[in-house]
């Protein structure tokens, strides 16, 4: 399945070359696994949407390194992608930008026609095929709805979805300028957070992170504090935590982690991952 990313540092503008290229487990090793397409989204200095991305996996793609490597922004999300609906194509690329915010999901729903119907209006926001976009759309149209609380938004949605449609997963990352919300629903795929202090690691200037398989020096992320969303622990640490199936977090700009479970009932009509899936996680 599709991989997720997402970092803030709250007020401070940063890069995330390290988590998409360089980690032991950065989104760019993990698109050898997941190569329908690969996207960064970020936001300018005046909070301006930036998407870059393309159907093409992010290990042969020289765009993705590039952007990797050049962003600076306070928050990003980054997307690999193993396409389940909607064909390969940038319209189909994660993630998507909506009313000056960025969103990209893991998992899958069903009765798209029913989704399209309850967006009414919002149904004008989706450009693409695939179903996470029109998801995207509901948790704009219930954040619209709740006078801008993308929090309540993002579980409203998903709730609405959960008690209606088939679903395999509705793991999200919804970004805006400083801030970050995930949700990880149900429990068929992980989604895991971290909270990174500011400071050197042991005995070097900069960041130095250290896995089982290698080690990586990092001076750029040294001197901020941030907090990462991910699918999986994507370098050694120690810090890193599973979200439970339901939980919703918001990492504010001060980079406080505000958590509840949020959608605390099983889907309706949950569909089983296929045993064979070489993609699958737990």
């Amino acid at each position: 399945m599709c991989r997720l990313f997402g970092l803030t540092a709250g007020a401070n503008r940063v890069k995330a070359t390290f988590w998409l290229l360089d980690a032991p487990d950065s989104l760019q090793v993990q698109s050898h696994r997941n190569t329908d397409g690969a996207g960064l989204g970020y936001f300018g200095p005046g909070g301006e949407t930036v998407l870059d991305k393309q159907p093409e996996p992010a290990f042969g793609d020289p765009e993705f390194a590039r952007a990797a490597r050049q962003a600076e922004s306070t928050s990003f999300v980054a997307h690999v992608r193993w396409a389940t609906a909607g064909g390969r194509a940038e319209r189909n690329t994660h993630p998507f930008g909506m009313n000056g915010r960025v969103m990209a999901h893991n998992g899958g729903l069903g009765s798209l026609a029913q989704l399209e119907a309850e967006l009414g209006s919002y149904r004008r926001l989706v450009l693409g095929d695939t179903d996470s976009e029109r998801y995207f759309a509901l948790i704009t149209k219930e954040t619209d709805a709740r006078g801008g609380d993308v929090g309540a938004g993002l579980a409203a949605a998903a709730r609405w979805i959960a008690a209606r449609l088939p679903v395999s997963s509705l793991n999200a990352v919804v970004a805006a300028p400083g801030e970050l919300w995930a949700l990880r629903y149900p429990d068929q795929h992980a989604l895991h957070i971290l909270s990174r202090p500011t400071g050197p690691g042991s005995g070097q200037p900069g960041l130095h992170v250290r896995s089982a398989t290698s080690s990586v020096h990092a001076p750029d992320l040294a001197g901020t504090a941030s907090v990462v969303i991910a699918s999986e622990e994507l370098d050694g640490e120690s810090g890193w935590r599973m979200l439970e199936p339901g939980e919703l977090v918001h990492v504010r700009p001060d980079l406080s982690v505000e958590s509840r479970i949020a959608v605390p009932e099983p889907p309706a009509h949950l569909v089983p991952l296929p045993a064979d899936n070489p993609n699958i996680d737990t």
